[in-house]
């Protein structure tokens, strides 16, 4: 790549000097030199020529000295490196340039050795300037770009060092999380669009802000619906345990949601949750146009059915015992043996619960009935009616009040 040097300087035999003592690299295409011959002149060149790299420049010229010129040039978008050439001994100037922001300085007479040293010297600051430059802005778009999936400290790590993680297709043990709202397709058709987008940006907004104070990595949003991983891209050995915590907690940010637009005339259906966790492909998978980081699996299927699941089931939050088991201390009820689509055998759920909930008497009398149901036990259905008759809202405990009413034994459950 050629270098381009802007030479400032009335003197009439410097040009022909410059040309003959640099022909070598003129011909060889290193560098090439314009010539001006005052400050307002080279301003002129500088303003309708993009490409040139670095100025050299005397001090003392008509018109425009090179102190003026200077100042300028650092007043510009993008100041040129400049080097100030002025007579031996002249440090006032010299200090004054370099005040002004003057990379470099040389002296007159010009020794022709001193002025390829500085300028090589020069040449290879701007192209670690550039470097630099461009680093910055490639980071400046990843962060926008990664910010969309990511969580702020995950996607500004991966902006400054892509290498930090590996974003091509690999394996890894990840928790997937699927969200997604009742009823919510029905209700665009029902409501205007200047109600529409509010609702569902703030909705978005508080559930990826909560999945981001998680760690959480969104991969897909698909309407109101969110697939979230957890373990991917960087490593989270802790990941099933972010994911529980994670969806608790948009679990009760969902309903103060809806809450709050109930207050508004507009009700919102329940937000419904699915984790299962497991080994899956992860990576980017868009092609060479398009960045899709996603994740592809059993693991990921079976998610998505859990979520489907709560539904039928009357829960909130439907984890697979995967998630449970790598959780220290889980506290949950237990849903039953699902019989998940695509499965040959049963998958225990459970939906999770905060350490209050768990502790409290209702739920020590579920997981006594649940008990009793899991062992076919006659007395399982009347410990049901009466959880219901205390606790009238638990569709959990209906649903399996339900089953038995309906002559369902056991704990298996075929999902619709």
């Amino acid at each position: 790549m050629t270098s381009t040097i802007l030479v400032v300087d009335d003197e009439p035999d410097l040009e022909t000097l410059v040309q003959q003592k640099f022909r070598r690299q003129i011909r060889e295409g290193e560098v090439r030199f314009l010539f001006a011959r005052d400050g307002a002149e080279a301003l002129e060149m500088l303003g309708t020529r993009s490409s040139v790299d670095m100025v050299v420049s005397d001090i003392n010229m008509p018109r425009m000295d090179g102190l003026t010129l200077l100042q300028k040039i650092q007043e510009g978008d993008d100041p040129l490196s400049t080097v100030i050439v002025s007579a031996y001994g002249d440090m006032a100037n010299i200090r004054t340039a370099m005040n002004r922001g003057a990379f470099d300085f040389l002296t007159k007479p010009i020794d022709f050795a001193d002025l390829e040293t500085t300028i090589n010297k020069t040449l290879r600051h701007i192209a670690m300037l550039r470097e630099a430059r461009r680093r910055q802005i490639n980071a400046e778009r990843a962060h926008a770009l990664l910010s969309r999936y990511f969580s702020p400290n995950l996607a500004e790590r991966l902006a400054s060092d892509p290498a930090a993680v590996d974003l091509g297709g690999q394996r890894r043990e990840i928790t997937s999380l699927f969200t997604d709202m009742a009823g919510f397709t029905a209700m665009v058709e029902t409501l205007e669009p200047e109600v529409i987008a509010p609702l569902l940006n703030d909705y978005l907004g508080e559930m990826t802000d909560t999945v981001f104070a998680h760690g959480g990595t969104v991969v897909k949003i698909i309407g109101d619906a969110l697939h979230v991983l957890f373990g991917a891209p960087a490593d989270q050995p802790d990941h099933a345990s972010r994911a529980v915590a994670c969806a608790l907690e948009l679990d009760v940010r969902s309903r103060g949601f809806a809450s709050r637009w109930r207050e508004k005339g507009v009700v919102l259906g329940a937000t419904r949750l699915g984790l299962n966790a497991g080994p899956a492909i992860v990576g980017n998978f868009g092609g060479g146009r398009y960045f899709d980081y996603t994740a592809y699996g059993d693991t990921i299927n079976i998610a998505a059915r859990l979520e489907a699941a709560n539904k039928q089931l009357g829960t909130r939050i439907c984890v697979g015992e995967s998630v449970a088991a790598r959780v220290p201390g889980f506290t949950g009820r237990p849903v039953g043996d699902l019989l998940l689509r695509g499965r040959s055998e049963p998958l225990r759920a459970f939906e999770p619960l905060s350490a209050e909930e768990y502790e409290a008497p209702a739920t020590r009398s579920y997981l006594d009935a649940f008990g009793k149901l899991e062992a076919g036990d006659p007395s399982a259905l009347p410990a049901f009616a009466a959880l219901l008759g205390l606790r009238g809202d638990d569709q959990l405990v209906s649903f399996h009040l339900k089953r038995l009413l309906n002559g369902a034994t056991g704990a298996r459950i075929v999902p619709e």
